[in-house]
């Protein structure tokens, strides 16, 4: 079953038929599960119509993957800081300094 966004009217009317026509009976009429129709009612019961409200991701498409190559990146750098400081950890090793920067 394909997944479909309601609306405010849509949920306030669907939560009124809930009162006349029981729970089962208003799921099958609007073919919304038993899940979705309880958490709508509560949300509607704590903080009212305001509850109830469509909020969708805001960010953009672009965005996302924009933080997706940046968090790629951010890996990638950390992996050749860590190849350095191996290297570094040789070269004291090798020369016997303390300073690489001396060799």
């Amino acid at each position: 079953m394909k997944y479909k966004k309601w609306s405010l009217e849509e949920k306030l009317e669907i939560l009124s038929s809930c009162e006349d026509l029981g729970v089962v009976e208003t799921c099958r009429k609007y073919s919304v599960s038993t899940g979705s129709l309880y958490s709508w009612k509560k949300k509607h019961e704590k903080q009212g119509e305001a509850g109830l409200k469509v909020t969708y991701d805001d960010r953009s498409k672009e965005l996302k993957q924009a933080e997706e190559e940046n968090r790629i990146l951010r890996k990638l750098l950390a992996n050749k800081e860590i190849e350095l400081e191996i290297g570094r950890e040789l070269l004291k090793k090798k020369f016997g300094t303390s300073d690489p920067r001396k060799i």
